[in-house]
Order: structure tokens, then C-alpha cells, then sequence
């Protein structure tokens, strides 16, 4: 009955984990900082699927 529900705890875990990768990614690329805030924005707002968005179409490469 409870063993079913850890599976939620972990997966919010991995999601933050994702999120704050994604935001550090952000942040360190070479995209204007429009385009970085526009990005953090998607990622908080919607974290999965910001998430996914962002690996498909986000800013890629360091400065």
C-alpha cells in the first residue's frame, strides 16, 4: 500500500534533478539572456515537460 507511492518521491527527485541541470545548462550557454530567462521560466513553470522542450530546442554550447 505505502511501497507504491515511494515510487512518486523518486521520480519528483529525478524531475529536480533534471530541472536543475537543465537551468545550470541554461545558464552557462551562449544564448542571450532573454533567451536564458525565457528558458528558466519553461522550466519552472512546467518541469517535465520544460524539461523536454529544452533538451529538444534549448540553447546548446558553453561560452
Amino acid at each position: 500500500m505505502f511501497f507504491g507511492n515511494s515510487y512518486y518521491g523518486i521520480f519528483g527527485i529525478l524531475i529536480l534533478i533534471a530541472d536543475i541541470f537543465a537551468i545550470l545548462n541554461i545558464l552557462q550557454s551562449g544564448a542571450d539572456n532573454l533567451k536564458k530567462a525565457v528558458w528558466v521560466v519553461i522550466i519552472l513553470a512546467l518541469p517535465v515537460l520544460g524539461v523536454i522542450l529544452w533538451y529538444f530546442l534549448g540553447p546548446r554550447g558553453g561560452r
